[in-house]
Parts: C-alpha cells; sequence; structure tokens
C-alpha cells in the first residue's frame, strides 16, 4: 500500500517498511475513534501505529514515552521527536499522517527525516 491509498480494514496486518526491509509490525487507525485512542490505555507496545489523516498527537494519559514522526501523503517523514507522557506536539502543516511508536523504535530503525516509508498488508 502506497501513501495514498487507504487501507479498507483499521486492524493488525500491516507491515512498516522502508527500502523493501520490515522495521515493525503495524497498526492503522483511520476511524476518528481509532485515531483519538491512538495507543491510551496499553501498557507498551511493539510495532508501529500509523494515524491517518492527522497532523498532531497529545500523550496526556499515556504510561509510556514515544517516538512520533510526521508523514506526508506519500509516507515520507518530514520531522520527528519524542513526546513523555503528558505533553503535545504542534501540529506539522505538511504532515498527513503519524507514525507513533515505542520511545527508542526510531533509533533500533534508524528512521530519518526523508525516508520514504511504505505499509504493506501482511495478510
Amino acid at each position: 500500500m502506497d501513501g495514498n491509498e487507504t487501507p479498507e480494514q483499521s486492524a493488525d496486518g500491516y507491515w512498516l517498511m522502508r527500502g523493501g526491509t520490515v522495521l515493525a509490525a503495524a497498526e492503522v487507525a483511520t476511524k476518528l475513534g481509532e485515531r483519538s485512542k491512538g495507543l491510551l490505555g496499553r501498557s507498551h507496545f511493539d510495532g508501529a501505529l500509523v494515524l491517518r489523516h492527522t497532523r498532531g498527537v497529545h500523550s496526556m494519559g499515556m504510561r509510556f514515552p514515544i517516538d512520533v514522526a510526521f508523514l506526508d501523503r506519500d509516507l515520507v517523514v518530514v520531522d520527528l521527536t519524542h513526546l513523555p507522557p503528558w505533553r503535545m506536539t504542534i501540529p506539522r502543516m505538511r504532515a498527513r499522517s503519524v507514525l507513533e511508536a515505542s520511545a527508542g523504535a526510531f533509533e533500533r530503525w534508524d528512521l530519518r527525516v526523508g525516508d520514504k516509508l511504505e505499509l504493506r498488508c501482511g495478510r
């Protein structure tokens, strides 16, 4: 799936990839309720959560810090930040989606501004 397509389902079953390499299992949140909840209520998270049609996020009520990547419509990383609990980001005007992962994931994945990501259905 490229950056212009919307998944028909918003459950598990995707791979977050860069240049043919799998970075993590991914969930895609497309519905308002899913995007609003994000990672809230989870005590940890292994993988990636893509929030479609989102330009900014918060970590109010989060139990752990997260890494946040802002993606354009082609899933190119336009900005990266680290978000401790009880903080919020400033919306990025170029962003069309947000990628969330547990703090430290982006360093392990060597994720950088300018990286072109891809979501592939794993089912």
